[in-house]
């Protein structure tokens, strides 16, 4: 056919599209504009292989090759995992044996999915230790749990499980920094890390000039907070020393953005008006509330009164028809999966209930349900993480995404971390990035439908 004729045919294909009915409704291509509420659940501390290593179709155990095999001090191969350790106790796990291979290993086998672990430690300079540039292999020598590092649970018959399932599994989150809880729950909030300029010498970390860690600390020699550090707003009754806490942030926040486009958004915790009130219960983490770091939403302002809020409020909110457009949910300690005071079980059954009750509100309809972990908790995975500066991204954690424009029985392997999640905010809601992290980051399309 003639170039001409070729132009005129595609010419009026595209007239006749122009007076269909589909195209006059103009659909937005974006499966985000679909959206209308977010609703994000932060867990805690699990590894994606120590939870979903034998997923089918994911990118498990079945493929870690030689990053399953632990190296000692030497570099060599432990000849069989150093025994797992009580953290708390400082002494021998005796429920595991002396004897583990080294190798992955089935913790059921020895403590039921329904006991509690020990606490593994997961901190800014040992998580890349740890890492040791991509080999994943020091692990079990870093850890002050030795050889419970490498153990996983089968969750296939757990609710999780199931949801995952029946929706979308993530393969290749990350979580956005290097360590812990609290520097993770900050960049889920705004892509950053806290500063701390004036921090006291004591809880500042010590690194000699080939960069080796020499003394652990809080906060990096250059002002920022990296490990476990409570706000001057919302502490402990015990932090009577207010140079020993985190003060005022400004950096903005995604709340921020939210806010200034009008867009409704709140911030629940299980336990927070309790610790509000100053009698919080034991389990109640202070560190696991990155937005009441912020000046701007301090104790009685307004941006604390209408955004932070409480468990209780979260499921009056999911019956009364009433969550914002963006929803935070932390659960409370003894609830979060945590290693050393919760277990995969407890919050299982929670996150049962809470999905359960979110799927019976009318706001289901429009919902996308992002759960995912804020860090590994110093559990091994088999996948190197990225590079993308140095605050990480850390190793591999579990995601789940669910709700009705989710696809069914799908693998997502597209690279994300917290910062996807801001932008997938920022895209559903046509919002301004923060920084470089979250702007340059793979919003969660490819799930969508």
């Amino acid at each position: 056919m003639h170039p001409y004729r070729i132009w005129a045919a595609g010419l009026a294909l595209a007239a006749a599209l122009l007076i269909s009915p589909r195209t006059q409704a103009n659909p937005d291509p974006n499966p985000l504009a679909k959206i209308g509420h977010i609703v994000v659940i932060f867990d805690e501390n699990r590894s994606f292989d120590s939870m979903f290593g034998h997923f089918p179709g994911a990118n498990g155990l079945d493929r870690a090759g030689d990053r399953a095999v632990q190296i000692d001090a030497d570099g060599l191969p432990y000849k069989q995992l150093p025994q797992p350790i009580n953290p708390r106790m400082r002494v021998v796990d005796s429920r595991f044996p002396a004897t583990l291979a080294n190798k992955p290993f089935d913790i059921a086998r020895y403590v039921a999915i329904d006991a509690k672990t020990g606490d593994l430690i997961h901190a800014f300079y040992q998580e890349q230790m740890q890492i040791n540039d991509g080999a994943m292999n020091r692990f079990a020598l870093i850890s002050n749990a030795a050889g419970l590092t490498m153990g996983y649970y089968d969750t296939s018959k757990t609710y999780l499980w199931s949801l995952a399932r029946e929706f979308t599994l993530g393969d290749a989150m990350f979580h956005s920094a290097f360590g812990g809880s609290f520097l993770n729950h900050a960049f889920l909030a705004c892509a950053c890390a806290f500063t701390w300029p004036n921090a006291p010498a004591a809880v500042v970390a010590q690194i000699d000039a080939a960069g080796r860690l020499v003394r652990d600390g809080q906060v990096t020699p250059d002002g920022f907070a990296i490990n476990t550090s409570r706000s001057v707003y919302l502490h402990a009754p015990g932090d009577t020393d207010p140079s020993r806490l985190v003060p005022p942030q400004t950096e903005p926040h995604i709340g921020d953005r939210l806010d200034a486009a009008g867009i409704r958004w709140a911030w629940y915790a299980g336990g927070y008006d309790d610790a509000m009130a100053g009698h919080p219960a034991e389990d109640f983490q202070f560190h696991h509330q990155p937005f009441a770091y912020f000046q701007n939403l301090a104790p009685g302002s307004a941006g604390q009164k209408e955004h932070l809020k409480d468990y209780k409020d979260f499921v009056h909110d999911i019956q009364a028809n009433t969550l914002p457009p963006v929803s935070f949910y932390k659960p409370i300690g003894v609830l979060n999966e945590h290693p050393g005071y919760a277990t995969i079980a407890a919050g299982d059954k929670h996150l049962a209930e809470v999905i359960g009750q979110l799927r019976r509100s009318p706001a289901f309809a429009d919902m996308l349900i992002i759960i995912t972990y804020d860090e590994n908790g110093g559990s091994w995975d088999h996948v190197p993480p990225p590079r993308r500066d140095n605050w990480g991204p850390g190793t591999r954690v579990p995601l789940i995404l669910a709700g009705p424009m989710v696809k069914h029985g799908y693998v997502d392997h597209t690279p994300y971390d917290f910062g996807s999640i801001l932008k997938t905010i920022e895209a559903r809601f046509r919002l301004a990035p923060l920084n470089a992290r979250d702007g340059n980051a793979y919003p969660m399309r490819a799930a969508l439908r």
